[in-house]
């Protein structure tokens, strides 16, 4: 597997592909089949905010990019199964600063997925939290740190994260412990943009 995507991510290039994925509707379904596995179109409607027959369409526009496919029939076998292709997604803009088309397809799901993870630490928040008990508690939160680096820098940090991730993502549930539950990380790269003064180089 390539060392960038020690994730096993299915990795999104085609601007179309990009801007279908920018909708809440679309975000959650993916989101929760990723989450937990294969469902019909009437038992995702409830958790993503539609109804059956556009959570339904919604599915076969993710699937005409290939982010999700026909699943195993289950015990009723008329009704149609979902699952998501890969556990997890990443994308990027373009290399080339004037494809215009890639860059708007790539800040337009960036500003999705910042809206959608707000909403959920708020979520969390309100329904989560009050009902975890202390020992989970004291180990949520989130730490917020300022660094100095180059890009390179950055890239390397973000890869040895995704290197100590990894064992945990990629693990087959039966060796996970007993006592695991799903934990949600949110992980966020803000560079800082840096003033030009008069006199400097461009």
């Amino acid at each position: 597997m390539d060392s960038r995507n020690r994730l096993g991510d299915i990795e999104i290039t085609d601007p179309k592909a990009m801007r279908a994925l920018a909708h809440p509707v679309r975000l959650a379904i993916l989101e929760r089949l990723q989450r937990n596995g294969p469902a019909t179109a009437t038992q995702l409607a409830p958790d993503v905010g539609a109804t059956p027959s556009v959570t339904s369409w919604h599915l076969r526009h993710l699937a005409g990019f290939g982010l999700v496919r026909d699943a195993e029939p289950g015990p009723d076998r008329r009704q149609r199964r979902w699952e998501a292709v890969a556990r997890g997604f990443r994308y990027e803009p373009p290399a080339d600063p004037d494809d215009e088309e890639g860059w708007s397809a790539a800040w337009a799901l960036t500003r999705e997925m910042f809206l959608r993870g707000e909403s959920r630490a708020n979520r969390w928040l309100d329904e989560t939290a009050p009902r975890l008990d202390p020992d989970w508690l004291r180990l949520a939160g989130l730490a917020e740190t300022g660094i100095s680096v180059s890009a390179g820098e950055l890239a390397a940090i973000e890869d040895e994260m995704e290197r100590i991730l990894a064992p945990y993502v990629m693990r087959d549930a039966s060796e996970r412990p007993a006592d695991t539950r799903g934990v949600r990380l949110l992980r966020y790269f803000l560079p800082e943009h840096i003033e030009k003064q008069s006199g400097d180089a461009s």
